[in-house]
């Protein structure tokens, strides 16, 4: 099968299965609804871009610009999220990888399809973006030429590579769990920190792929300053407003020769997730590796008796959920060791240090058991159960949230703190809240993981 044969069949079965998702429907409607909170309409109900403390002025290329910032902030990680989660998750990789199929076509095929299904939520933004410029500017003002070069320039590289990392995440075994999800969180934290860092830096090829985003050097070269002010978010900016010629940051030297670049390199990323693909196998472990392993590994659950009673009926079943629930949350020697070593850090280390790191550790464990129990072939399952689904995720939370009660208890008993400890309690329910219903509507880990990485790190950086 020639590898051209390969990369279509591919690619159409990849859109065949995202034609089939609900949540696509989901993520089409994400960038027009962010739209409407991104693009400033001066009533104060926008999340505000501001330069030396005033609104750039809106035109049709700033709405564009607008539109990207959209992208970067809200989309990717959302769309990253909707990628590792949906449909095409699951793969036929005990046919494919016994077959003479090239992996560089089967890896290009689904990065096309990726591709073509972010490129179409970005033109449902587009058609926002479009009927934006529509109401707000005056009539004979509006360009939609120039709102769709600016969007498209600036999103359109950064979502390729976005495509680009979920197909490497793939290929890698060490990449394709929890440790993935991370990297990413770290890699969108970076790249919107960089071209912020290197704003005052003239303007030159290498300075634009810094920005990986696309959109701060547009409107930082716009202005004329050599450093100006530039702030994202709800800011307390002034309601004057000031021109911006953003149209001369998108030609500047160099910037769209570094959003070609990033599509390049985005291409070769998928093409060097072929290359070093790595199948699905256990691989052996000798030496050091091997005892760690079986020293960190559960232990072997006990024989079965086939002549044993059934199990009698719990007198207080409810609570016999919730416990068993705290057990499943905290399976495993590796949860137990870090947990230990929590709770013994907060015996000497002040409550602000041990509370961060009680969270970090329960998104892994809350996001891994929640996507375990809310799987596709586990919700038929648990339809059984003398306690529905919707028990058990009440029990989920409550398990959660007395993890997070014992985690830092030793800590806030040091310290003499009840607040907290209500602190801890009250973080920890909402992050057991998060877990099972991000795991209830995506059917996995990897959305609630995401989502909570996210919240950690805004909660502990405010």
């Amino acid at each position: 099968m020639s590898a051209v044969a390969v990369a279509r069949s591919s690619l159409a079965t990849s859109l065949a299965r995202y034609g089939r998702s609900w949540g696509l429907w989901i993520l089409l409607l994400i960038a027009p609804i962010g739209a409407r909170f991104w693009v400033p309409r001066g009533d104060g109900s926008t999340i505000m871009i501001t330069i030396q403390g005033v609104m750039p002025a809106m035109n049709s290329a700033v709405i564009g610009v607008s539109l990207g910032v959209v992208v970067s902030t809200l989309l990717l990680p959302v769309a990253y999220a909707y990628l590792r989660a949906s449909t095409t998750r699951r793969q036929p990789w005990q046919v494919e990888e016994v077959t003479a199929g090239s992996r560089v076509a089967i890896a290009l095929g689904r990065f096309g399809a990726d591709v073509t299904l972010l490129f179409a939520v970005l033109a449902a933004l587009s058609a926002a973006g479009l009927f934006l410029s529509w109401l707000m500017l005056p009539p004979g003002t509006v360009r939609p030429l120039a709102t769709l070069f600016a969007l498209w320039a600036i999103a359109a590289p950064a979502l390729m590579g976005l495509a680009a990392i979920r197909i490497l995440w793939d290929a890698l075994p060490l990449l394709r769990g929890p440790l993935g999800d991370l990297a990413f969180f770290v890699l969108w934290m970076f790249a919107l920190a960089s071209p912020i860092a290197t704003a005052d830096a003239t303007p030159g090829y290498w300075q634009n792929m810094a920005d990986y985003g696309g959109f701060v050097r547009p409107l930082i070269h716009g202005t004329g300053e050599k450093d100006p002010d530039f702030a994202i978010g709800f800011t307390k900016g002034s309601p004057k407003t000031m021109p911006i010629d953003v149209e001369a940051g998108l030609t500047a030297p160099g910037y769209l020769a570094s959003r070609a670049s990033w599509m390049a390199i985005a291409i070769a990323v998928a093409v060097v997730a072929g290359l070093v693909y790595r199948p699905h196998r256990v691989r052996r472990r000798a030496g050091l590796g091997a005892r760690l392993h079986k020293l960190l590994a559960p232990g072997t659950p006990p024989a079965a008796n086939p002549a044993a009673l059934p199990a009698p009926t719990g007198r207080l079943p409810a609570l016999g959920l919730v416990i068993g629930e705290a057990s499943l949350i905290g399976a495993g020697r590796p949860f137990l060791l870090i947990a230990s070593a929590i709770v013994a850090a907060g015996l000497l280390l002040p409550f602000d240090a041990v509370h961060p790191a009680a969270l970090l550790l329960l998104v892994f464990a809350l996001t891994a058991h929640a996507g375990r129990a809310e799987a596709k072939g586990m919700r038929p399952l648990a339809l059984t159960a003398a306690l529905g689904p919707w028990q058990r995720r009440a029990a989920f939370v409550t398990a959660g949230t007395g993890w997070a009660a014992a985690l830092t208890l030793p800590a806030a008993l040091r310290a003499g703190d009840v607040t907290a400890l209500g602190t801890a309690t009250a973080t920890g329910a909402v992050a057991a809240t998060v877990a099972a219903t991000l795991a209830a509507v995506s059917g996995s880990a990897f959305a609630p993981r995401l989502f909570l990485l996210i919240l950690w790190y805004g909660y502990v950086s405010r």
